[in-house]
């Protein structure tokens, strides 16, 4: 998400649901983000492709990237409280809750989307304890 403040005119980002992927596709159209969501039926073959759009379309929409950043601050925000760092490692083993992508995400809204949501004003810490739930 924090590419979506950059030069990038686009982000690209899937979930491995196995055996399917869900492909998200993110265009930026200036202060809006062109959502497309597609699913595969096989991630082992479609995991990676360039074929951005060869699977099944779930879901299309268009949002302003502040509410779009907001809430996947916020959902990432409710992941860390519920499960902490070690417990998050622990339900998914392969990659720590990445807290210095989250701090990003956060710093870079409340920057350059001005958010008026209250704990998005206050400093770029992190709105959760850390480690535990």
């Amino acid at each position: 998400m924090t590419g979506l403040y950059g030069d990038s005119s686009g982000e690209r980002f899937s979930f491995d649901r196995e055996p399917m992927e869900t492909r998200w596709l993110l265009r930026r159209q200036g202060a809006d983000v062109a959502i497309t969501v597609f699913e595969f039926p096989d991630g082992g073959t479609s995991w990676g492709s360039p074929d951005e759009t060869g699977g099944t379309l779930l879901w299309r929409s268009v949002q302003p990237r502040s509410v779009l950043c907001h809430a996947v601050a916020e959902a990432a925000e409710a992941v860390l409280r519920e499960h902490g760092e070690d417990g998050y490692l622990e339900k998914w083993m392969r990659h720590p809750f990445p807290v210095a992508a989250l701090q990003d995400l956060q710093r870079l809204h409340r920057r350059e989307d001005g958010c008026r949501h209250e704990p998005c004003r206050r400093s770029v810490e992190p709105r959760f304890s850390g480690t535990g739930p």
